[in-house]
């Protein structure tokens, strides 16, 4: 299990808005409207995204934004500080550590402007740990030093201790445990004094993985439970999720598989509620441990496979990793060899990725040194022979500055004037692009609707036009029987009839109900799509898995739901004609940005390239309609490999 390390930043709260401390999430949405655009504003943005920061992340950065947007169109420095302090540690609760890191450098160039020592410190701090994070550790400790000096002539107990659980953060990484408690009991020893319950909480929780990688899972396991305790008590979800997880960490090292799947469910449900993928992952593959200590293999390899599709989706590399092995132990558990040598083949090439990686990133940065040594070495030699040569270069300098100065003026204002015919150019042509494009969304919008209602038309032709017809033919012919003497032989010819005529109105109401099901305009997308698969599965021609994540009682536009319907319709299909598959998945999710919908198959795969000039009807039709639903469609696949498409429509 891949343990949950909580972030510890220096987030700035000073507060300019009288009260606003104590003011909760609806007095601070009511003064929003009657707040002037200047700093009290962008503060007021700060506060009403520290009350979204550990229930709904996404809410949080888009006030984060707003008060930064506001900062510098106003030239509030200091706001533009506390948007980057406030928004990389959601970034990085999320785990995008890259963005985290530009912004945190980013915020040190700002507060250096500001002269502000203590403000500067703070930014230092954060900024080693997003270095901390993307594992460069020596370059963390030379933000943490600099930071360090500046905080020493304060003497703030609560700042020291928020550096403590830094420092323990930072030693953890490098696997030095024993002296990282040492920093983590410090911390936990002034912040129980008096200081910020929530980093109270990160303290323990920090501590409790220091006594995990020990082997002391009592020690672990009492730290975890008072983080979660605290973590309960100031309603953040976020610490709440990674002490399930971290707990079921130590379920998982003492063998106790019972207790773990209650806990990695507690974990799994505030992973989706907070958007943390990679915890839904961890979560997932926690619950497949425990069905496949309990023998229901099936379980297991749903919650792996599901598992899996995270991992793969947001690149989860470790998780992969992990996730193969488990899935290699599951086959072999089985008897399923082909399938277990299959995962620990991918376990093994990944791994081997993960290492090289490494290795090659270790002699880029020992050659980064050597070279940076050489070029400071040089530079002293360059820097002495430069001397004597700008004494005598220094009078010509002056006269070619005027010259050059001259032509860069004249070169300068006919760039502009080219860049503004350029700029009229493009945005012509931007504009024609999307005419064009409006067009194109505007006729298959027309022709999927007349498409559709035509379907419709058709289906009530055939059920209440034929298929009355041929209901009355039968009724007709059932009351001739009894009033005709027939031969034994014009006997059975007559009952041939009756049952091919009983065929013919069955295979007419198929194909009524494919036209327009009816499960689709009475019950909603969800039980249609489920439905759909049952179909498919009692034919005998595929085993299809239907999993809805997220959609139940959620509304779709019938226009919306029908495109999805035949999306997923043609793409089986298509399975069921070419791939010569096995098995396949429909997976149907909500999500904050819309709906997402995922179809794999264990079939023969193709190359994704010839898609781009294929003129089949079918991948024409799942084009127009995503196009229509203003979507996005990813397909992978390989031959030998199955395939897997997914789509992403926004709301």
């Amino acid at each position: 299990m891949t343990k949950r390390v909580l972030l510890v930043f220096f987030i700035l709260l000073s507060r300019v808005l009288a009260g606003q401390e104590l003011m909760n999430r609806d007095s601070l949405l009511r003064l929003l409207p009657l707040a002037k655009e200047d700093s009290n504003k962008a503060l007021l943005y700060i506060s009403l995204g520290q009350q979204y920061e550990t229930s709904e992340p996404e809410r949080a950065k888009y006030y984060y934004r707003a008060a930064g947007e506001l900062s510098r169109r106003i030239r509030y420095i200091p706001g533009e500080i506390k948007y980057i302090t406030n928004y990389t540690y959601v970034l990085n609760v999320q785990g995008y550590f890259d963005s985290s890191l530009a912004l945190n450098q980013q915020s040190v160039i700002l507060a250096r402007e500001l002269h502000d020592n203590f403000t500067l410190a703070k930014t230092l701090f954060n900024t080693g740990s997003s270095y901390r994070l993307k594992e460069e550790y020596e370059t963390a400790v030379k933000y943490y030093e600099e930071g360090k000096k500046l905080f020493e002539p304060y003497h703030n107990e609560a700042i020291n201790a928020q550096a403590n659980d830094i420092l323990q953060n930072l030693y953890t990484g490098m696997k030095q445990y024993r002296r990282s408690l040492e920093y983590g009991r410090l911390a936990v020893n002034s912040l129980k004094k008096g200081g910020n319950r929530t980093m109270l909480g990160t303290a323990y929780s920090n501590m409790g993985l220091n006594y995990i990688s020990l082997g002391h899972l009592d020690s672990a396991s009492s730290c975890f439970r008072q983080a979660l305790a605290i973590a309960k008590e100031t309603g953040d979800l976020n610490m709440e999720a990674t002490q399930y997880l971290n707990l079921g960490d130590v379920y998982i090292e003492s063998d106790d598989y019972v207790s773990l799947k209650p806990i990695m469910e507690k974990a799994l449900r505030l992973s989706r509620q907070l958007g943390l993928y990679e915890s839904e992952a961890i979560a997932l593959k926690g619950i497949s441990f425990h069905y496949f200590r309990s023998k229901d293999f099936q379980r297991a390899q749903q919650y792996a496979d599901t598992a899996l599709i995270l991992a793969n989706r947001y690149d989860f590399r470790d998780q992969r990793a992990k996730l193969y092995v488990h899935l290699s132990n599951l086959a072999y558990a089985r008897q399923d060899m082909k399938a277990g040598e299959y995962y620990a083949r991918l376990s093994t090439q990944l791994g081997d990725s993960i290492l090289n990686e490494t290795i090659q990133k270790s002699t880029l940065e020992i050659e980064k040194k050597y070279e940076t040594g050489k070029k400071e070495s040089r530079i002293r030699e360059l820097e002495s022979e430069k001397k004597w040569q700008e004494l005598n270069l220094r009078q010509k300098s002056i006269l070619n500055y005027i010259l050059l100065g001259s032509a860069a003026i004249l070169v300068l204002f006919s760039l502009l004037l080219y860049r503004n015919h350029r700029q009229k150019q493009k945005l012509q042509a931007q504009r024609i692009r999307e005419l064009e494009k409006e067009k194109k969304l505007m006729a298959t919008e027309a022709v999927l609707k007349g498409e559709e209602q035509e379907r419709t038309r058709l289906a009530k032709d055939l059920h209440d036009g034929l298929g009355g017809m041929l209901s009355g033919i039968k009724f007709s012919f059932q009351t001739m029987r009894g009033n005709l003497v027939m031969t034994p032989e014009n006997q059975q010819a007559f009952e041939r009839s009756m049952d091919m005529l009983d065929s013919s109105i069955r295979e007419m109401r198929r194909v009524a109900h494919n036209m327009m099901p009816e499960a689709l305009v009475k019950f909603g997308l969800n039980t249609a799509l489920r439905d759909f698969c049952e179909d498919i599965n009692r034919s005998g021609a595929l085993q299809v898995t239907y999993q809805s994540i997220g959609m139940e009682n959620v509304p779709v536009a019938q226009s919306t739901a029908i495109a999805i319907y035949r999306i997923v319709q043609e793409l089986i299909n298509n399975t069921m004609k070419h791939a010569a598959a096995r098995t396949a998945i429909v997976q149907l999710g909500k999500t904050s940005e819309g709906i997402n919908i995922t179809v794999e198959d264990d079939g023969k795969g193709f190359d994704p390239v010839i898609l781009k000039s294929a003129g089949g009807i079918g991948w024409s039709n799942i084009r127009s309609r995503v196009d229509y639903l203003k979507g996005k469609m990813d397909v992978q696949s390989a031959p030998g490999k199955g395939t897997s498409v997914h789509i992403e429509l926004t709301a």
